[in-house]
């Protein structure tokens, strides 16, 4: 009898034991999967693909053939943080949101502004950039403000924030590809100004002449820019995870280190 007892007590303690075995290996496991979880929303295994233009200086652009810039660092860093090695799709900016749309890439980073459009088909990581707005002119025009571009022409990029700003403001939208061609189009009269980003400007001033042209900071007038990162909205746990390695990139003062390299300043609060 007291036998029968005995052996009872030790199967209960062995069943108790290996539950607690199989419910430890299952949490472990469970955790594993959660942490690892947003891989399986990657378009490549193992790799963060991400969609940019590769010639917008000092974003994405070449030197020597090589492709580089603060957004190219920017996506080798976080995806080093996140066990990922980065992959770059260099795309002109007509078809760039549309390759994310049909999963071409992950994500975009090519100095995208969250706005209430995109937010409707997108999500956004958290932003990585504050940029100031600003309006370059030809010297001696008497367009200093927002207020004075109604009725004018401005080069812009179709679909840029910095065309929604110029159309919010009167102004006849003259297409352009990129900044350079933008000045080009100030200084050869066929447009009055441009509205783009204050960064653009400087990166510009450290390899170009600026001469006939001004530049005017406008934020007195318009709120920064929230620079972020462009996801699909089926991209939930890779987006979370991203805000995670730039939140680590943000403390340990990696992003501030980029700024300061590629644009003289710190433009990342």
């Amino acid at each position: 009898m007291k036998l029968n007892k005995l052996f009872k007590k030790v199967f209960v303690v062995a069943n108790v034991l290996i539950a607690g075995a199989v419910l430890a290996a299952c949490s472990s496991s469970s955790k594993s999967n959660s942490k690892d979880s947003y891989k399986s929303e990657l378009n490549q295994k193992g790799t963060l693909t991400i969609g940019l233009e590769g010639t917008y200086s000092p974003y994405s652009y070449r030197k020597d053939g090589k492709l580089t810039g603060f957004e190219v660092e920017l996506g080798n860093k976080l995806a080093k943080e996140m066990g990922l090695k980065a992959k770059f799709f260099p795309t002109k900016w007509d078809g760039l949101v549309a390759g994310l749309g049909s999963n071409k890439y992950d994500v975009v980073l090519n100095n995208i502004t969250a706005t209430p459009a995109r937010a409707k088909n997108y999500i956004f990581s958290k932003p990585y950039i504050y940029s100031r707005y600003a309006l370059i002119t030809r010297q001696g025009d008497s367009i200093k403000t927002l207020k004075d571009v109604k009725g004018k022409k401005l080069a812009e990029g179709t679909g840029t924030n910095n065309e929604l700003v110029a159309k919010q403001n009167g102004a006849t939208i003259v297409p352009s590809g990129d900044f350079v061609t933008s000045l080009s189009l100030i200084r050869q009269k066929r447009v009055d100004a441009t509205v783009n980003a204050r960064e653009a400007w400087y990166s510009y001033k450290k390899s170009n002449s600026t001469d006939g042209l001004v530049y005017h900071d406008l934020s007195s007038e318009k709120d920064p820019a929230k620079i972020v990162g462009l996801f699909n909205k089926k991209s939930t746990k890779l987006r979370s995870e991203t805000n995670k390695a730039l939140k680590t990139l943000r403390a340990d003062g990696t992003l501030k280190k980029l700024s300061n390299k590629y644009f003289g300043a710190d433009i990342t609060e």
